[in-house]
């Protein structure tokens, strides 16, 4: 079977986002090994352009785009890092762009994305559906729309921060990985992390990591079809997702060996183990991958183990709020 990318279209994503993406860094931590009997090594996507991940998905869409496109603009939906990258993006590129935004996004994220430039248009995630919406607006205005991970620029753009890590693991002792811990909601993430890590380390095991409420993908492996489900009712925002998309279903399906869950309670204590020992600012979606190393979720013990932090936008009052218990 065909998959719709490959590791050459994640080769060639780093190469266009090379000067414009930053090259984060990853992390080590000796309590963190300890506590975990791993050697654990952190891709710290919090420290990216707009604060997570997203941005290199969303670049290397927009970079993409034909003199015409860039005329007419880019449509996205998004509830908050998607929509802050395709801003960035955008505006780094030329070109106009349109956020549709659930009404209770995080507030920093909308405030965000509008000062990027972008128009906001504002929506109810529990009565109205972001992706009708999204279309009628792009056929309105002519705009090409850019889903927030069932796209295949999109996914390689992601992948490339699990090339770098696999690159930056190497510099760092010489070695590889055994395991990659990766959060999971719409599974652009996963699938292009995935597409590099099996690429240049076919023995490494790709995890990937839901929140207990939305534990869809999880579903979707076990059933073999994309099961849709209510919007999970979670911290971690980033993973509020009713379904996987197309493209991803079909990477994952072929490359992700495991999906398990974390709950919201151990999504603070990995974002309180960052904040006191780190002195990193994780969001909820963003310690996904790191709950399920230190709650046991997945066996690390004795593995060389990357995670990838995805992003760190989160208000300062939710955030001392949740950290407050």
């Amino acid at each position: 079977m065909t998959l719709p990318i490959c590791f050459d279209d994640i080769v060639d994503a780093s190469a266009r986002l090379r000067g414009v993406a930053h090259r984060t860094p990853v992390l080590t931590s000796r309590t963190a090994n300890g506590r975990t009997s791993a050697q654990l090594f952190f891709k710290c996507e919090n420290l990216q352009r707009m604060g997570a991940f997203k941005f290199r998905g969303a670049y290397n869409a927009l970079a993409k785009f034909t003199p015409e496109q860039c005329t007419r603009g880019v449509i996205a939906f998004s509830s908050g890092n998607h929509a802050q990258a395709v801003a960035l993006s955008a505006r780094l590129l030329g070109m106009p762009a349109v956020i549709v935004m659930p009404q209770d996004a995080p507030p920093a994220k909308i405030a965000a994305t509008r000062e990027y430039g972008a128009e906001v248009v504002l929506y109810d995630r529990y009565k109205e559906d972001r992706e009708a919406i999204g279309q009628r607006l792009a056929a309105e205005r002519g705009g090409t729309l850019i889903p927030p991970f069932d796209h295949a620029d999109v996914m390689s753009g992601q992948g490339t921060a699990a090339l770098e890590l696999i690159e930056q693991v190497r510099e760092l002792d010489g070695g590889g990985l055994d395991l990659l811990l990766v959060c999971v909601g719409g599974g652009g993430l996963i699938s292009g992390c995935a597409t590099a890590a099996k690429a240049l380390l076919p023995q490494c095991r790709v995890v990937g990591v839901e929140p207990e409420a939305g534990n869809d993908v999880q579903q979707s492996l076990a059933k073999g079809e994309i099961v849709h489900i209510e919007v999970p009712r979670t911290i971690a925002d980033g993973a509020q997702t009713q379904h996987a998309g197309q493209l991803t279903f079909a990477v994952m399906r072929a490359l992700v060996d495991q999906v398990v869950t974390v709950s919201d309670a151990q999504l603070v204590s990995a974002m309180r183990f960052f904040a006191e020992r780190m002195k990193l600012v994780v969001e909820p979606t963003g310690a996904l991958g790191a709950a399920a190393a230190f709650e046991g979720r997945v066996d690390v013990k004795g593995q060389r183990v990357g995670v990838i932090i995805s992003g760190g936008n989160v208000a300062l009052e939710r955030y001392a709020q949740l950290l407050a218990g």
